[in-house]
């Protein structure tokens, strides 16, 4: 036989070829069917997979959407608890500081007629006492005739008196 490249020969390379030839008409025949359809069933599962993590993502993307939704709707109800609260709040110190006013206006005029109240008793007292006194002096000046001194000793010892009551 004749020597091709680097003492390969024509025979040999006929054997190969066509036993490679051979090899894929029989991996053809028997195996390729079952080879595309392993290929074909990977190739649906990868776009499956494809799919689903697209579909996934979306999912995730309008979770996320209504979930910053109903955080922004938190937010501003809180905000308006707040707001209402403080409201509510500023009302309540006004009522209560107005209340306090009157009751201690009402406090005020009550000790002012208290006051006025124990005055005039302490004053119609003492009228009573200067009084009564009086008549006392009257009746021990008419009683004894006195002299001057005598009459000086009754008049400081009625001033300690009424100094006393």
């Amino acid at each position: 036989m004749s020597t091709l490249i680097n003492g390969t020969s024509l025979g040999n390379l006929l054997i190969v070829t066509g036993s490679f030839i051979l090899l894929l008409l029989l991996v053809k025949k028997f195996a390729w069917s079952q080879l595309a359809a392993i290929f074909k069933a990977r190739e649906e599962k990868i776009a499956k997979d494809i799919d689903d993590a697209e579909n996934s993502r979306q999912n995730a993307q309008v979770l996320e959407n209504k979930r910053q939704v109903e955080l922004n709707q938190a937010k501003d109800e809180a905000a308006q608890i707040i707001d209402n609260a403080k409201e509510t709040g500023k009302a309540q110190e006004s009522k209560i500081i107005t209340e306090a006013h009157e009751e201690a206006g009402r406090l005020k005029d009550k000790a002012n007629q208290d006051i006025a109240t124990s005055k005039a008793e302490a004053l119609s007292s003492v009228k009573a006492d200067v009084a009564d006194l009086s008549v006392l002096l009257a009746e021990k000046i008419m009683a004894k005739n006195l002299d001057k001194t005598a009459q000086g000793d009754l008049i400081d010892s009625y001033l300690d008196k009424l100094g006393d009551a």
